[in-house]
C-alpha cells in the first residue's frame, strides 16, 4: 500500500469515526439529526458553513480557472472571500432567532413557517432538490477523479468508494456527523492547500519569478480580463463571478441551515471572524496553484487535474497523501451537506407535509437516510458513465439556487413588509430568469451573468409581489411580533418560542389552516 493511499484510508475511518460517534452522542429525534440539536458554537459554525461552500469546485474547478484564464478567475475568490462574513452577518443571529421562535427544523420549512402557505414549500422544495441533486453529482464526480489518480482504480470503482464513506458518515450521525466531519475537514483544507501553494511557489522561483514566466507564456493570463482578452468590459459577467460566491450562498439551502444549528443567536459574530480568516487562508490558493500549474505542467490534457498533478510533482511522497486528503476533504464537506440537506427536504418538506403529516420522528430519520442513499446510487449511476465538467455543473446549479432563494432569505429577516406573494413571486422569477437565460445562450450574446439577471428578477419579483399584495396577503400578526424580538440583541424570551406562547402559536395555526 502506497503511502498516499495510506493517508486517505485513516482520513476516511476518521471521518467515518465521527458519524460513530456523533450518532451516540445526538438525540435520534427530528431536531437532533437535522440540527444537531441546535448546539453548534462559533469554530464548528463557521467551519462547517464554508467547508460545505467551497466544495470539489476549489481543488478542480478554481484550478482548472486559473490554468486557462490566469488572473480573471480571481474575480471569483474576490467574491468569495466576504462571503462567509457576509452571510453570517446579515443572516445568521436573526435566522438562529427567527428559526427557533418559529419553530423550524428545515431552512425549507423556515421559509413556510415566513411566509405562511403551502405553495412555498410545494415551489422551494422540488427546486432545491433539483439543484443539489447536480451539486453533488459534481462533488461524486471529482471524488471519484482525485481517487483515481492516487490509487490508480478504475474511475467508477474510485467513485464507489469516495461515495460510499460521504454515504456512511452522513447515514449514521445526521447534522452533527457532518457538523463534526466539515469542521475536521475544513482544517485539513486549510493545511494541504497553504502547503501546495507554498510548494509551488518554490518550484517555479517565487511569486513574481511565477508571474514572469506566465506571461512569456500569455501575457493576458497576467489581466483580469481572460486568455484571449475577451472578458474585458464584460461587467455583466464579471459581476455574476463576484456574486456566486458573495451573496449567492446566502440563498443555499445547505449552507444557511448553518445559521439554524447555532448555540445561541451570539455565536454569529465570533463565527464570523473564524470565517474570514478561514477565507484569507484557503481562497486565493487554489487559482494561483492552478495558474502556475501552466510552468510546471504546460501541456495537461484535462485542467481540471491541475492542482491533482503539481501536488504530485512538488510534494514529497508523504505530503501527496495529507494534501490529497485536503481535497477529499473538500469534496466530501459539500457532498456530505449537500446530501443531508436533499434528504431532509425530500423526508421534511414533501414526504411529511403532503404525504404523511402523521409521521413521527423516527420515521422522519429512516426516510432522509433512504433519500439520501438513493441519491448516491442515482448520482453513481450518471457520474460513473457520462461525467459532466465540475466547475460548469457547480456554477450553474449554485447560481440558480442563489437566485431562487437569496430575497426570500434576506427579507425573512429584515423586510417585514415581505409577504407570501413576494416571496413566491420571487422563488418563480429567480428560477426562470437564471435558468432559461443559461439554456438560451444569453451570456454569451448579452456579456451578461445568469446570476445578475436571476438576482435581479428575483429581488424585483419579491418588492413588487409583496408591495402590490399587502392588503389581499398582509403580514399575519405573529410574524410581525417575531421578527420584532428578532431584531433585537439578546436571548429570545421563553414565552415567544413556538407553543409557549398561546397567542403566537393560535396565530400560526390558524394560518396554516387558511394557505
Amino acid at each position: 500500500m502506497s503511502i498516499e493511499i495510506l493517508f486517505l484510508v485513516i482520513y476516511f475511518v476518521a471521518m467515518a469515526g465521527i458519524g460513530v460517534w456523533a450518532m451516540k452522542r445526538g438525540k435520534q429525534d427530528a431536531e437532533g439529526f437535522l440540527l444537531g440539536g441546535r448546539s453548534l458554537g462559533p469554530g464548528v459554525t463557521a467551519l462547517r458553513l464554508q467547508s460545505s461552500s467551497m466544495s470539489g469546485y476549489m481543488f478542480m474547478g478554481a484550478g482548472s480557472m486559473g490554468y486557462t484564464q490566469g488572473y480573471f478567475s480571481m474575480w471569483y475568490a474576490l467574491g468569495d472571500l466576504g462571503g462567509g462574513i457576509l452571510n453570517l452577518s446579515v443572516l445568521g443571529r436573526r435566522m438562529r432567532k427567527l428559526s427557533q421562535i418559529l419553530g423550524s427544523i428545515t431552512s425549507i420549512e423556515y421559509l413556510e413557517h415566513r411566509y405562511p402557505s403551502k405553495w412555498i414549500r410545494l415551489i422551494a422544495a422540488p427546486v432545491a432538490l433539483f439543484c443539489m441533486f447536480f451539486y453533488v453529482l459534481a462533488q461524486f464526480i471529482a471524488g471519484g477523479r482525485g481517487l483515481e489518480m492516487v490509487s490508480g482504480v478504475s474511475f467508477p470503482a474510485a467513485l464507489a468508494i469516495a461515495i460510499g464513506v460521504i454515504v456512511l458518515y452522513t447515514f449514521l450521525g445526521g447534522y452533527l456527523a457532518v457538523a463534526y466531519t466539515d469542521f475536521v475537514q475544513a482544517i485539513i483544507m486549510v493545511v494541504g492547500l497553504v502547503w501546495i501553494l507554498v510548494a509551488t511557489l518554490m518550484a517555479v522561483g517565487g511569486f513574481t519569478k511565477g508571474n514572469e514566466a506566465v506571461g512569456e507564456i500569455n501575457p493576458n493570463l497576467l489581466t483580469m480580463w481572460g486568455a484571449d482578452l475577451g472578458y474585458q468590459g464584460q461587467w455583466g459577467v464579471i459581476l455574476g463571478a463576484l456574486l456566486v460566491f458573495s451573496i449567492g450562498y446566502m440563498g443555499w439551502p445547505h449552507v444557511v441551515v448553518s445559521h439554524m444549528a447555532m448555540k445561541k443567536p451570539s455565536v454569529a459574530r465570533t463565527a464570523g471572524v473564524y470565517s474570514l480568516i478561514f477565507n484569507l487562508l484557503f481562497i486565493p490558493g487554489p487559482y494561483l496553484v492552478g495558474m502556475f500549474a501552466l510552468i510546471l505542467l504546460p501541456n495537461l490534457a484535462n485542467p481540471e487535474t491541475a492542482i491533482f498533478e503539481v501536488a504530485d510533482a512538488v510534494l514529497p511522497t508523504f505530503a501527496v497523501g495529507i494534501v490529497m486528503a485536503a481535497i477529499m476533504a473538500a469534496i466530501m464537506s459539500t457532498a456530505d451537506a449537500l446530501l443531508l440537506q436533499a434528504g431532509t427536504i425530500a423526508s421534511q418538506d414533501i414526504y411529511a407535509r403532503f404525504i404523511n403529516r402523521k409521521m413521527n420522528d423516527a420515521q422522519m430519520v429512516w426516510v432522509s437516510r433512504i433519500t439520501v442513499l438513493a441519491l448516491a446510487i442515482i448520482g453513481y449511476a450518471i457520474a460513473a458513465f457520462d461525467p459532466p465538467a465540475v466547475a460548469a455543473v457547480v456554477i450553474f446549479s449554485t447560481t440558480v439556487l442563489g437566485s431562487a432563494f437569496v430575497p426570500s432569505y434576506i427579507c425573512a429577516v429584515w423586510w417585514k413588509k415581505a409577504n407570501t406573494v413576494g416571496a413566491i413571486s420571487s422563488m418563480i422569477a429567480g428560477t426562470l430568469a437564471s435558468v432559461l437565460w443559461q439554456v438560451s445562450g444569453a451570456p454569451d450574446a448579452t456579456g451578461i451573468d445568469p446570476m445578475v439577471t436571476g438576482i435581479l428578477a428575483s429581488t424585483a419579483a419579491m418588492i413588487i409581489g409583496s408591495l402590490a399584495s399587502q392588503k389581499s396577503h398582509p403580514v399575519p400578526e405573529h410574524i410581525g411580533r417575531a421578527l420584532d424580538e428578532t431584531a433585537k440583541i439578546g436571548p429570545i424570551p421563553k414565552k415567544m418560542l413556538m407553543g409557549q406562547d398561546a397567542l403566537l402559536a393560535s396565530q400560526a395555526e390558524m394560518a396554516g389552516r387558511h394557505e
